[in-house]
């Protein structure tokens, strides 16, 4: 079966704000709940989906394997992952797609939390090794509560009143960071693994300039050497101190363009104690010197 394509132009306004609310029901006929209800169709996004179960139960097809899904099951489904539900019994539920380019959220602040990093973007990858297990599962409070917040999304992207996209937004973040302090409250033994490795990177996010060893991270992580650096590296693509290289990179670009600071000063600001290490490694990330980074803006 040939997966198709859910294109975000579908589902959000031209030229509009990207972020969409779609509810999924499921009736006898299993009719469409929308234009380009895509729920029993192999498709994969060019945009991130939040996917909500509210009510009744399903097998979900995802990078050809099936997870049984339920009421109170909450994951992410990020671009390119080819899926589809079937087998579906009284199946409800709320997708909140948005476009991570556009919609730029505030990754720095996120990052800092071990949940948000757990969920958002280690469980994406970990899913078929941990066979679902390590998906977020909500009771029936909390579940309301995130399905409240929807709500007030829905209602705003309907009624479009003056600043609309401002309340979206703030709702989309409130949204996400629920749901990441629920994941860190996650009891499963795969998303307890998660979370280990989230606590490092919201170490690192917090502290970026302290002068980090691998056995303060190891400490954190209460994993071996071997495992922490296969796990981060299978979920980030880098390194632990790659990783914080490339944070601290990005810090004194902001320190480059919106401060007086000299050079020397912002490599000690972010962890760099040697002016000239600071500047290779920046040319090696950006392409370019700190010095003619700055010029440029």
């Amino acid at each position: 079966m040939k997966s198709t394509l859910a294109d975000g132009i579908h589902y959000f306004e031209p030229n509009g704000f990207p972020l969409a609310v779609r509810r999924v029901r499921t009736d006898a006929e299993h009719t469409p709940s929308h234009p380009h209800d895509l729920t029993e169709v192999e498709h994969h996004h060019d945009f991130c989906e939040l996917v909500m179960v509210t009510q009744g139960t399903a097998l979900h097809r995802l990078e050809k394997c099936d997870f049984p899904v339920t009421a109170g099951d909450v994951f992410l489904l990020q671009g390119q992952q080819s899926h589809y539900f079937h087998g579906r019994e009284n199946l409800d539920l709320i997708n909140v797609m948005y476009d991570p380019e556009k919609i730029r959220l505030p990754e720095n602040e996120l990052r800092k939390l071990p949940g948000y990093c757990a969920m958002f973007i280690l469980e994406p990858a970990y899913r078929r090794q941990h066979r679902f297990e390590s998906r977020l599962h909500l009771q029936r409070i909390p579940l309301a509560r995130a399905e409240q917040l929807v709500d007030e999304m829905e209602k705003e992207s309907l009624e479009k009143t003056n600043g609309y996209e401002a309340v979206l937004y703030a709702k989309l973040i409130e949204l996400i960071v629920y749901l990441s302090r629920l994941y860190s409250s996650s009891e499963t033994i795969e998303a307890r693994a998660l979370l280990r490795v989230g606590r490092v990177i919201g170490a690192l996010e917090n502290d970026y300039s302290k002068n980090w060893k691998l056995d303060d991270l190891l400490r954190i992580a209460h994993m071996s050497r071997s495992n922490l650096m296969r796990v981060f590296r299978r979920a980030t693509g880098q390194s632990p101190f790659e990783y914080l290289i490339r944070l601290r990179i990005q810090k004194s670009m902001d320190m480059l363009r919106n401060t007086g600071l000299s050079i020397t000063e912002i490599a000690l600001e972010t962890g760099f104690n040697d002016s000239n290490y600071f500047s290779r490694q920046f040319k090696r990330i950006t392409r370019e010197s700190p010095s003619a980074y700055r010029a440029r803006r």
